[in-house]
């Protein structure tokens, strides 16, 4: 039996609707038809972004290497974390295990492009923008990207940050406007690259045109593990 091992807790809220996306996208009639999971839930694990703009902040990457190995030796067949700017340290990761790590920034890239998507927006936390991982991700795939300003990715991180992070219900006023900016801009899809703003997806209608990157990772999760997929979730951007 294949299981996947997460590495939990960045943050706690994604990580429980993870699991949640896992077992709704899967397509089982009974108990034993659900892909086991073992899920490390460590949400001590330092920010990520505040150690990419500031690495004399306390590194998050210690800790996951040491939880990827923890899982590795319970038997898991391949890893996940339901944190964006976590890829920022994918290679060093994938490196400590011997298993595949799923990226869902490269997974997300090529979901765009196999749904026609020719410039998304995206949405991330700073660290992510910063590090380029979607812009890497998706200029490899072909694609082109739109970035918020300055004034708008204030306006994401205080989502990110002072909404979901916070236990706080996510201000629509501040999400409508990064998304009509991002919409002038030209672009075809927004992806919501980060797991908080999932929450947002989660508990707001938002309308058409988001891919949720913690969708797609549960997706890339469930066939890692050999379980089908229901056939409602074939296409993951709302029409």
């Amino acid at each position: 039996m294949n299981s996947l091992g997460v590495i939990g807790g960045l943050g706690p809220m994604a990580t429980a609707y993870l699991l949640e996306l896992i077992t709704d996208m899967t397509d089982a009639r009974t108990d034993q038809e659900h892909l086991d999971a073992i899920i490390f839930n460590r949400p001590s694990v330092p920010d990520r972004t505040a150690y990419i703009l500031d690495h004399t902040k306390p590194s998050p990457v210690p800790p996951m290497i040491a939880i990827a190995q923890k899982l590795e030796a319970l038997g898991v067949c391949a890893l996940a974390t339901p944190c964006v700017t976590a890829h920022s340290f994918h290679d060093e990761l994938q490196s400590s295990v011997h298993i595949p790590f799923i990226h869902m920034v490269r997974e997300t890239a090529a979901y765009l492009k196999e749904a026609g998507c020719k410039k998304p927006g995206i949405m991330a936390t700073t660290g992510t923008v910063h590090m380029g991982l979607f812009q890497t991700a998706l200029t490899d795939a072909g694609l082109s990207y739109v970035l918020p300003n300055d004034e708008m990715q204030q306006n994401v991180m205080s989502l990110i940050y002072d909404c979901v992070k916070a236990g706080e219900p996510a201000d629509m006023v501040k999400f409508r406007a990064v998304s009509d900016a991002l919409r002038a801009d030209g672009c075809d899809a927004i992806i919501l690259g980060c797991t908080e703003l999932s929450i947002i997806k989660r508990d707001n209608e938002l309308g058409p045109g988001y891919l949720d990157a913690l969708e797609v990772l549960a997706r890339a999760c469930i066939l890692a593990c050999g379980k089908k997929l229901k056939p409602k979730y074939s296409s993951l951007i709302q029409q």
